[in-house]
C-alpha cells in the first residue's frame, strides 16, 4: 500500500529516541520529511543524521514545557521544508510513583511538559494546518486502564485523550484529523526502566509477557508503522480514535 507520504512534512516531538524516533523513521522510509525535537542538542542532531540528514530530517532542541517550543518547531518545519502536514506529539513518560507519595512539584512539572506542552503544540499546529492535516498524540494504555505505580501517567494521559477527542470534533469541519496511539509494553528504554523498578526486571518482563495475548513485547518499529499509517492520507477517514498498540493486552471493547 502506498501511504501517500512522499514529500509530506511532519514535526515529531520527542523524536530523538524511543517511540518518537521509531515513528519518524517509518515516516522517512515512506518518503516524508521530518523535524524531530528533544531536549538535548547533540541527541537531536544525531537523530536527524540517522534519519537522513539535511533535506530529509532536521533536529531542533526544544523542551516541550517551554512555551516558545511549539512555535519554534512549527516555524522550523515551514521554513526548512516549505510546509507542514502534521505533528506527532510524543513526550517522555512522567516519573513513576504511587498517588500517595507523588508530590505537588512532580505533578506540576509533569503537567507542564506532558499535558500542557502537548496541548500547546497541538493548538499551535492547528492554526497552520490545512485540509488533510493531522495531529497525533502518543499516549499510553493508561488512558483506558490505570497502571500500578504510575499515578501521574494515570492522571494526565486520559486527560490528553479527552483533549484529542475534543480537538477532533472542533477541527474535523476544517478537514484536520486528530488521532491517539496507546502503546503498552513496547521494548523501549522507558519500558525497560519501568521493568527494573522493583529490582527484578526479568521477572517483571515475564509477568507482563504472560498477560499479553501475543506473548511478547512489541518492537519500536511495529509501533512506528502504526503511527506512520495513522498520520498518512491512507487513514483519511480516521479521526477521534484511540488505537491500542499493545499485542492485545487491553481487554476492554
Amino acid at each position: 500500500m502506498d501511504l501517500g507520504l512522499k514529500d509530506r512534512v511532519y514535526v515529531v516531538s520527542g523524536g530523538s529516541r524511543g517511540l518518537g524516533f521509531a515513528a519518524a523513521g517509518e515516516l522517512v522510509a515512506e518518503g516524508a520529511r521530518v523535524v524531530v525535537s528533544g531536549r538535548g542538542e547533540q541527541a537531536v542532531r544525531d537523530a536527524a543524521a540517522r534519519l537522513g540528514g539535511p533535506g530529509t530530517a532536521l533536529g531542533v532542541a526544544a523542551d516541550q514545557a517551554d512555551p516558545a517550543a511549539a512555535g519554534r518547531l512549527v516555524t522550523a518545519a515551514r521554513e526548512t521544508f516549505g510546509r507542514l502536514d502534521g505533528v506527532l506529539i510524543s513526550v517522555g513518560g512522567p516519573p513513576a510513583g504511587p498517588a500517595t507519595t507523588v508530590g505537588d512539584e512532580q505533578w506540576l512539572d509533569s503537567f507542564g511538559s506532558v499535558f500542557l506542552g502537548a496541548v500547546r503544540l497541538a493548538r499551535t499546529a492547528a492554526r497552520v494546518l490545512g485540509e488533510g492535516g493531522v495531529i497525533g498524540f502518543v499516549l499510553s494504555g493508561s488512558v483506558r486502564e490505570p497502571i500500578a505505580g504510575l499515578a501521574v501517567s494515570n492522571g494526565l494521559r486520559p486527560g490528553l485523550a479527552g483533549v484529542a477527542k475534543t480537538l477532533a470534533a472542533e477541527l474535523g469541519p476544517h478537514g484536520i484529523r486528530v488521532v491517539g496511539l496507546l502503546p503498552s509494553r513496547v521494548d523501549t528504554d522507558r519500558v525497560r526502566e519501568l521493568d527494573a523498578l522493583g529490582g527484578d526486571p526479568e521477572g517483571a518482563r515475564a509477568r507482563a509477557v504472560a498477560s499479553i495475548p501475543l506473548r511478547r513485547y512489541g518492537t519500536p518499529e511495529e509501533f512506528g508503522r502504526v503511527a506512520a499509517f495513522l498520520l498518512s492520507p491512507a487513514a483519511s477517514y480516521l479521526t477521534g480514535t484511540m488505537v491500542p498498540v499493545d499485542g492485545g493486552a487491553q481487554q476492554s471493547l
